[in-house]
């Protein structure tokens, strides 16, 4: 089974942010959307990082006391690991495994 199979079932929506956006509204939306990663993108087209909610973790344990009035662009990740619609589901367990991540966002044009 290829990304392609799961997105024709799961859809294609994308849940987005803004770098400049702050974290309390970045919390707001893994909360309201029940999900544990946003695309970080300036112009909704390309991937300029992504925000976990390890991400936050790891920030919350270093600067609890202001965090949510943060911006989303201080504590995302900017090394974005991505796949593309023909790679496996083999193949993506196996990049999870060796790099300890959990998200790939699918990029075939833009986002």
């Amino acid at each position: 089974m290829n990304v392609e199979t799961i997105l024709r079932n799961k859809g294609n929506w994308v849940a987005t942010i803004r770098p400049n956006a702050t974290i309390a509204d970045a919390v707001d939306m893994l909360h309201r959307e029940r999900i544990g990663a946003i695309v970080v993108s300036e112009d909704g087209n390309s991937v300029d990082g992504i925000l976990s909610e390890r991400d936050i973790v790891i920030a919350l344990a270093e600067q609890a006391a202001d965090l949510l009035s943060r911006t989303v662009d201080e504590i995302m990740t900017r090394d974005v690991v991505t796949c593309g619609p023909g790679d496996t589901v083999g193949e993506l367990m196996a990049e999870m495994t060796n790099r300890r991540i959990r998200h790939f966002p699918v990029v075939a044009a833009g986002l």
